[in-house]
Formats: C-alpha cells, structure tokens, sequence
C-alpha cells in the first residue's frame, strides 16, 4: 500500500480548505461586529438572524436546491441533454409496467396505515393495565428495532420455497406440508406476494402505533370510563363510543405516519425480490431508473411525483398539530 503524499498534487485542494476557512472567519468576524455596533433594540433579531442563518443555509443546500433541480430533470432525456417535455409523466401513466408501480404503492399506501393502525389498536386495547403489559409491549415493539433490510431477510427466510420432495426451510411452507398441502412461492405470484410484503411492514410497525395508542387510552380521563360504565356500556360500545372518540388524535399521528413512511418504502422491497414479479413501487422504480437503467428523466419525474404524493399528508399533519395546539 502506498502511503506516500503528494503534496503537489494535493496542492488546489489544500488550497481551496484554506480560502474556505479564511471565509468562515471572515464571515462570523463581520457578523460580530455587526452585532457589536447595532443598537440594543435590533441585537435581538440580529441574533435571531444570525442563529438561523446556518440552518437556512443548510436546508436551501440540502433540500431547496436538490428539489428544483430534479424538478428540471424530469422534463429531461435519460442523459439529461434534451428537453423532452412531459414524455416522462406521459410514461409513468401510460406503461404497463410504470402502471404497475403506481397500483402497486396505492395497494400499500390503502392497506399498510389501516392494518398497522388496527393491529396496534387492538393489542393496545388487549393488553391494556393486565399483569403482562409491559413484557407483552416490549415483544410487540422489538421488530422496531431491526432494520427493514434485516426484516426483509428474516421473513425472506420465512417464505422461502423448496421442491416438494425436499425439506422446507421456510417456516410458512412447512406449516403448509405439515398440515397435507404442497409448497407455494409466494413472493413469485402476483398480486398475492405483494400483500406477503405488506405483512413484513405491519409486523415492523405494529409496535410503534401500539405503543403510542396505549399511551393515548391511558391518557383518557377516569371519571369518563366510570360514567360509561355506570351508564351500562359494554366492552364494544365502550370501545366504539368512549376509547375511539378519546384518542382519535393519536390514530390520526399513526395513520399520517404509517402514509408517508409507506409512500417512502424501499429496503422491503428490494431486500426480498428486488421489484420483480410485479412488486415495485416508486420509491424502488425511481432508484431502477435512475440508476441502473440511466432513464435520470424517469427517475427524476417518479420522484417529482412522490413528493406530490407525500405533501397534502405533510400539510395535513401540520395543521393538525397547529390545530392542537390551539
């Protein structure tokens, strides 16, 4: 290994470090002295200004600028070199396989919140002030813990396929031979391996909307339980009138949170078939696109999209913390 330095040739770049520090110090020496000599009364939004500065700055660099220019490369050729128009959303909407990718992140986003949602609903509920509760959460929450791309090949494991003479190693398979059938590949047959998908992201973050749900039931006041109670209410009707009604804002933070964590989704995908078999979804489609069929233009114009997708939730969810605020 060779671990001679150059100096020469490192030279511009050294250079370039130097002129950056030179500026930093240029800068934060104007500032305080702009602050030493301003009037006492404009100190305090000069250094509002000031503290806010580097995170503008940053956010401009780091999201601002990435936006538009993915917004101008959607327009774009494959190369990025010619105008092309809207031939970019014209395909995502006219292809059958782009078609797929959109029906297939629909089927996500209309299942995934729901059923992540009614799990932690109903474990919160079950175990809510038992003996157990704490080790009964604790059980449910540790997929959290595990990356997507590591649950992705744990339950990759779990579907996995073998001929019929020979052993199963994948535990859905062998339940099935166990009870007299034959084993299926479930992640090679369509529409069925995408819903084998979704139960890997419901068993994730299952954990998550049970935890902040029971949270929520245990915030509910004590003396509406002993008024329902006293009124004659059943377990269903007390769920359905009192304890729903009570938490309905943290149902509404697990829905908004599970929508745009699903539009976003892409290790599960690609850890457990890769997008194939017509399981892919946008955020997987664009990485194809973009980077390993060099469509930028596509990939630019599926990820222009998804932002559209994901920003009315942001907003709504934005409004709602404001509106709980208040």
């Amino acid at each position: 290994m060779n671990l001679d330095f150059d100096f020469a040739a490192e030279q511009p770049k050294l250079v370039q470090l130097l002129l950056g520090i030179v500026a930093f110090c240029a800068v934060v020496a104007l500032l305080l002295l702009l602050l030493d000599r301003a009037p006492m009364r404009q100190r305090a939004r000069l250094h509002a200004a000031i503290l806010l500065a580097p995170a503008l700055i940053l956010l401009a660099i780091g999201l601002v600028v990435p936006a538009v220019r993915t917004t101008m490369l959607s327009f774009m050729s494959g190369d990025g070199a010619a105008w092309v128009g809207l031939d970019n959303y014209i395909w995502m909407f006219t292809q059958p396989e782009a078609v797929t990718v959109l029906r297939n992140t629909l089927i996500w986003l209309a299942l995934v919140p729901i059923l992540v949602t009614s799990v932690g609903l109903l474990y919160a509920v079950v175990v809510d002030r038992t003996r157990f509760e704490s080790i009964a959460k604790s059980l449910v929450f540790l997929p959290m813990a595990i990356s997507f791309v590591g649950a992705g090949i744990i339950w990759k494991f779990v579907y996995a396929y073998r001929p019929e003479e020979s052993d199963q190693i994948g535990l859905l398979n062998q339940i099935v031979v166990a009870l007299g059938g034959t084993p299926q590949q479930w992640l090679l047959e369509p529409p069925l391996n995408t819903l084998f998908l979704i139960v890997v992201m419901v068993w994730i973050q299952a954990g998550f909307a049970t935890v902040v749900l029971s949270a929520a039931i245990k915030g509910i006041p004590a003396e509406i339980i002993e008024a329902a109670k006293l009124d004659g209410a059943s377990p269903v009707q007390m769920f359905f009138r009192v304890t729903l009604p009570s938490i309905r804002s943290a149902v509404v933070v697990v829905l908004v949170t599970q929508s745009i964590g699903t539009l976003k989704l892409f290790d599960i995908v690609r850890t457990m078939t890769g997008g194939q078999f017509d399981t892919s979804v946008i955020a997987n489609e664009m990485y194809n696109q973009a980077f390993r069929y060099g469509e930028t233009g596509k990939g630019a114009a599926l990820a222009v999209f998804l932002f559209v997708l994901v920003t009315p939730i942001v907003v709504y969810q934005i409004r709602q913390r404001r509106e709980a605020v208040r």
